[in-house]
């Protein structure tokens, strides 16, 4: 009995040694502002295209991976039929012609990289044979959430910030009035 009982002390034992060192040595914690205004990126007479910078800082003791960042709009037809709204994620630096976002490490604080600059993009085109500037005196405010994958020594999750733009920034970076109906 005394031998049963030294092997679960040993094993207790071991699973709190294992715990210290882990608390010890930490996870990842990656932070995201979104503090940075909207910038028009593009203007042409069939679309607009705007974007937003997120900044991704890891705050942790470990390495983290952003993968499958995306961007959906949040403007349905049944709020304003007169634009189609299309999303991306860009990583700063690292453009692709697909919609693809290839996963990215961001190292614990204080190694580099530790900060990521990811864009959050929007092209907005006009619908129902108006022209961009019609459709876009029209426009509402829209909000968009940008969703990604965290993986690190946490399992793997989906996080979620909302970006929100209104009618007037849109209607003043694409150089229109707004009509208020």
């Amino acid at each position: 009995m005394t031998v049963l009982y030294a092997i679960i002390g040993l094993i207790v034992l071991a699973v709190v040694f294992v715990q210290l060192y882990l608390a010890v040595v930490g996870k990842e914690n990656v932070q995201v502002n979104t503090s940075a205004a909207w910038e028009l990126e593009e203007k042409s007479a069939e679309r607009l295209v705007l974007k937003k910078k997120l900044v991704f800082a890891n705050e942790g003791k470990q390495c983290a991976t952003i993968m499958d960042a995306m961007v959906r709009s949040q403007l349905p037809y049944e709020q304003y039929d007169g634009v189609e709204v299309r999303g991306k994620a860009e990583l700063e630096g690292a453009p692709r012609e697909d919609d693809y976002f290839e996963a990215v490490l961001v190292q614990k604080k204080g190694e580099n990289p530790d900060k990521l600059d990811i864009w959050a993009k929007v092209a907005l085109s006009p619908r129902k044979g108006m022209s961009l500037e019609e459709a876009l005196s029209h426009m509402v405010d829209m909000a968009v959430d940008f969703i990604w994958q965290e993986t690190g020594r946490n399992p793997w999750c989906y996080k979620k910030v909302r970006l929100e733009i209104t009618a007037e920034e849109i209607a003043k970076m694409a150089g229109v009035n707004l009509i208020k109906d």
